[in-house]
């Protein structure tokens, strides 16, 4: 039986974040024996959306497909080339905006289903992420066995019922959104991985990406902020995941944790 190997990178957080992926992603790509890499890239730009230029950044280090989040608007330049990118957004955003919320690579041993999903709580409102993805998923699974879901969701129950909602369906179920990562990685009866929250590839000595010292003016003293990404040294996320190319059940689920 032949393998896939794909590596999934979390959140890319501003300056910090595209430096360390540059440094470390070329020889995690050789070291795991890459076919496919995903990287989330919502906070690339200052902390809040994706510009073209942090983009074409990330694709030089070496992704093969960037998915969003709720802060895929953030950033303007995106209007000018989400459609022509290897760049999707939530598929259960409002019918009739740009980009895509799915995507087939095929560059590799097999074609690979790429789909980006949001939550509904406490994030802003959507289309129902569950019927989205199943619609979705049925559509992807006549193009390619192996499917990989980035799942932007704040709540972990919301993230986890997903992952038991498409077990047997998609190869893995990898949570986005909290830059926190999560030591619950598994493989669901049914051969889906999951993990609740893959984690942030930027700065960690700050909150959750952002300078300390303005977050803790806000929540101590209750004083409203302009917020800025934290700097200092970066650490890089991932997952790395291992499935069979014809029944697209995943085989490994590996937390990565790299320090710059």
């Amino acid at each position: 039986m032949s393998k896939v190997n794909i590596l999934f990178v979390g959140d890319v957080f501003g300056r910090t974040g595209r430096e360390t992926l540059s440094e470390l992603l070329p020889e995690l790509l050789t070291e795991y024996d890459i076919d496919y890499c995903i990287v989330n890239g919502e906070n690339a730009a200052h902390g809040r959306g994706l510009s073209m230029q942090c983009a074409d950044e990330i694709f030089m280090a070496g992704a093969d497909c960037i998915t969003m989040g709720n802060h895929t608007w953030d950033n303007n330049d995106i209007y000018q080339y989400i459609d022509d990118y290897s760049v999707i957004r939530p598929v259960n955003f409002a019918e009739g905006l740009p980009g895509r919320g799915y995507i087939v690579l095929e560059d590799g041993p097999c074609p690979v289903g790429v789909l980006s999903i949001q939550g509904r709580v406490y994030m802003e409102p959507c289309d129902n992420p569950f019927e989205s993805a199943y619609k979705a998923v049925s559509e992807l699974r006549s193009r390619a066995s192996v499917i990989i879901v980035d799942f932007h969701a704040e709540a972990t129950a919301e993230k986890a019922a997903m992952a038991y909602y498409l077990d047997g369906l998609v190869t893995a179920v990898l949570g986005t959104h909290t830059h926190v990562q999560t030591a619950d990685e598994q493989i669901l009866q049914g051969g889906t991985a999951f993990i609740s929250d893959v984690g942030m590839t930027g700065p960690h000595n700050g909150v959750i990406g952002m300078d300390r010292n303005a977050v803790l003016n806000k929540f101590v003293r209750c004083v409203p902020q302009k917020f800025k990404p934290s700097e200092g040294a970066g650490k890089l996320h991932a997952v790395f995941i291992q499935a069979d190319t014809e029944t697209g059940r995943a085989e490994m689920i590996k937390r990565i944790s790299i320090e710059a």
